[in-house]
Formats: structure tokens, C-alpha cells, sequence
């Protein structure tokens, strides 16, 4: 039949067997892989053993706990929930904000990256041991003579890393404070009081205050 110029509509013979032919080589691989998982062996089953929990002897703030813990648990979760020393916070949770920071034989680290059973042997001094005879240390005093908080939840683990920086640095500049509290985020903004706290601080330690 001569072509009248039009488009002709449907499938034609070559198209229809091109894909019948692609359908029927999908069916079959499909049926072989199906042949083949099923005559497998089956998966291993890996069975994960029931929480376990191992003694672990912890000094912090001058006293000795025997506590029985996962070794998964860390220094940060150790403290606050099976020692009730919740003044150390729980923010990020990942070493990025600071608020967790405590003293580990007198420098400043983050809690929640240490495991508990790594802290053994150690001496953590947390916020809590830090005031003597009912006197706040002169850090604390500072803190509160500047008014250097807001909300307050940052403000133990500033505390703490400044502390630990007067431990090995008595007459701090301003910009190694700077550098000393860079770990260490507060939402609120308050770093100028911080940083003039923790200079006020340093000069009532040299003094003896």
C-alpha cells in the first residue's frame, strides 16, 4: 500500500518482538536468581550477647565508687546517672560544645568521649568538687561577680576548662584564655564576662584570695 503521508499509529511487528524478547530474557534471569537464593545456604545468624556489665572503681572529687557498668558507658553518663553528679551537662553529646567538661588529673577533657572504664586510675575532680569548706573556688566567684551566665547551662564546663587552664597557666593573657575556652560554646553570648571572669580569677589566685 502506497504511503499517504501519514504518520501510521500502534507497534509495529519489530517493535512488539523487541520487546517481548527484552521481557522474556528479564523472566528468566529472574527465575535463575530465584533458583539460586532459594538453593543457598541460609545466613549465619549472629547472635548479640545480653548487656554485660564490668566493676569499675572511679576517684572523683576525692572519693572512691565501685560501680558495675557496660563498657560502653562514658565518663559523662557514669557521672550523672549512677553518681548523681549532674552538674557536669549533657548537650551535644559528640566533644563539640564543652558543656560536659571535667578535670582528669587536673586538665580539662570532655566526658563524653571518655569511656568510664578508661577513667579508672585517673582523679576527675567535677564541678561539684571544686568549692572547699563551703567557700566557692575563685573561678566560681568570678563567674558570679561578672555575671558571667545566662542561662547557665555552659557555664560548669567554662568553669572547669578555665580552671584547668590557671592549673598550668597562673597569669594567663587574654588571648590564651581565648584559645583555652575555644571548646567550649555558649549559646548566649556572654564571652566577654567569661573571659574578664577568668582574668579576675587568675589575678585573686596569684594574690592567694
Amino acid at each position: 500500500m502506497a504511503n499517504d503521508g501519514k504518520e501510521r499509529k500502534g507497534v509495529s511487528r519489530r517493535e512488539f518482538l523487541k520487546v517481548t524478547g527484552a521481557g522474556a530474557a528479564l523472566t528468566e534471569l529472574l527465575t535463575v536468581k530465584t533458583e539460586e537464593a532459594a538453593s543457598a545456604p541460609p545466613a549465619k545468624v549472629v547472635r548479640v550477647p545480653k548487656n554485660r556489665t564490668v566493676p569499675v572503681t572511679l576517684r572523683v572529687n576525692g572519693k572512691v565508687y565501685k560501680l558495675q557498668l557496660e563498657p560502653r558507658v562514658t565518663l559523662l553518663d557514669a557521672l550523672r546517672n549512677h553518681l548523681n553528679l549532674t552538674g557536669t551537662k549533657k548537650v551535644c553529646n559528640r566533644g563539640e560544645c564543652g558543656a560536659c567538661t571535667v578535670l582528669m588529673d587536673g586538665k580539662p577533657v570532655n566526658s563524653c568521649m571518655i569511656l568510664a572504664v578508661d577513667a579508672e586510675g585517673h582523679d576527675i575532680v567535677t564541678i561539684e568538687g571544686l568549692a572547699k569548706g563551703g567557700k566557692l573556688h575563685p573561678v566560681q566567684e568570678a563567674f558570679v561577680e561578672h555575671d558571667a551566665m545566662q542561662c547557665g547551662f555552659c557555664t560548669p564546663g567554662f568553669i572547669m576548662a578555665a580552671v584547668g587552664l590557671l592549673n598550668q597557666n597562673k597569669a594567663p593573657t587574654l588571648d590564651e584564655i581565648r584559645s583555652a575556652l575555644s571548646g567550649n560554646l555558649c549559646r548566649c553570648g556572654v564571652y566577654p564576662r567569661i573571659f574578664a571572669a577568668v582574668a579576675d580569677a587568675a589575678k585573686r589566685m596569684r594574690s592567694g584570695a
